[in-house]
């Protein structure tokens, strides 16, 4: 059974070098600010442990892995200061992901939307089920993956973030997005899935952590500019949030 709590829950287990973050919120495993300062204070904290090597990220249940921003503070949004804040908060766990010294290894149980996908495209490597389905669907709310998009982009290339973004109505499954390097691998069960992921997290915990955490830089190199970058995209998606458009659209999710 997930969480209740209205900002979400974040528990971090370590064993055998090995972190495992577990984020939820009970509306489909979504983030409010609270719960994205929490998740990047998190991975600070864990980057500087030198008891782990490895960090697993997943997701409660075993549903959807993340529905992305949190509807009901979106619609809260009320100038342009509050909205960069909140969107700046996917800006953060990114770069902190980034940032990370130890190698991130994402659980992907089931569908995802929008800043999960952003969260799945800053894992080094991702294990995904055959349930997992993505979508960029923020353009049907009058907003625009640019926060994320660097780090999609940098998994999947500019064409296929186009066909996933301008397409945002549409589902791409775990297979197209395995194939566009988004996902590492796939499985038909979730319980196959834990066991590859179980032995090959193990493995990756009894490398070298200094050679892992200087491959890693490699791997992220060309993105140090992030931290100006995502914010300055955090304040262009705070403002559209705040359109005419986006405020009709968003009003049509209200209970």
């Amino acid at each position: 059974m997930g969480t209740t709590r209205e900002n979400g829950s974040l528990y971090t287990k370590i064993d055998n070098k090995v972190a495992t973050i577990e984020f939820g919120h009970p509306a489909s495993n979504s983030f409010v600010a609270e719960l994205l300062d929490r998740l990047t204070r998190e991975f600070k904290t864990l980057s500087e442990n030198d008891a782990i090597t490895v960090i697993v990220l997943r997701s409660e249940g075993n549903r959807a892995f993340c529905a992305g921003a949190s509807f009901d503070e979106l619609m809260a949004v009320s100038d342009l200061d509050e909205g960069k804040v909140f969107f700046s908060g996917f800006a953060h766990v990114i770069n902190a992901m980034r940032q990370c010294k130890k190698v991130i290894v994402g659980r992907v149980q089931g569908k995802t939307v929008g800043g999960g996908v952003g969260l799945a495209a800053a894992c080094d490597y991702v294990y995904a089920s055959e349930a997992a389905s993505i979508r960029l669907s923020e353009l049907t709310i009058g907003i625009a993956p640019l926060v994320i998009a660097p780090a999609v982009e940098r998994k999947i290339g500019t064409a296929a973030i186009s066909e996933l973004s301008l397409a945002p109505t549409e589902w791409k499954n775990a297979y197209w997005a395995q194939e566009k390097g988004l996902f590492s691998k796939v499985f038909d069960d979730i319980g196959e899935l834990d066991r590859e992921l179980d032995f090959q997290v193990q493995k990756l915990a009894g490398y070298n952590p200094e050679a892992l955490e200087e491959w890693k830089k490699v791997l992220w190199q060309g993105t140090d500019h992030w931290n100006e970058l995502l914010l300055e995209r955090a304040a262009i998606t705070g403002r559209l949030v705040l359109s005419e458009f986006t405020r009709n659209a968003l009003s049509k999710f209200k209970k």
